[in-house]
């Protein structure tokens, strides 16, 4: 859970947000599935926040606002989607497949 509080802090400071980040802010679950390399790097908002499977392990506690998710892997097309959450949305679930780029 300590995790997960600190991914919600590092999202809110990049968001931009003056107001503090604390136990009451209000975020959304986002959760990725799908067939993407286990080893790939996961950025939101242009934060680096680790592995794909370390992501989808722990998901991601989002602020209330427009975030940009990135996937990478050398060899493959990024993964690349901007989503909208609002306060009181329901966890949002991303199936992220990516696409090897052919020789």
């Amino acid at each position: 859970m300590k995790a997960r509080t600190l991914l919600a802090v590092a999202l809110v400071l990049a968001s931009g947000s003056t107001a503090c980040a604390s136990s009451t802010t209000s975020t959304v679950s986002l959760r990725m599935g799908g067939g993407g390399p286990s080893d790939a790097s996961v950025t939101i908002d242009e934060r680096y926040l680790g592995s794909l499977a370390m992501v989808r392990r722990r998901g991601v506690a989002l602020p209330p606002g427009r975030h940009r998710i990135v996937v990478e892997k050398s060899g493959f097309f990024p993964y690349d989607r901007l989503i909208d959450v609002k306060e009181g949305d329901p966890a949002v679930a991303l199936d992220v497949a990516m696409q090897p780029i052919p020789d």
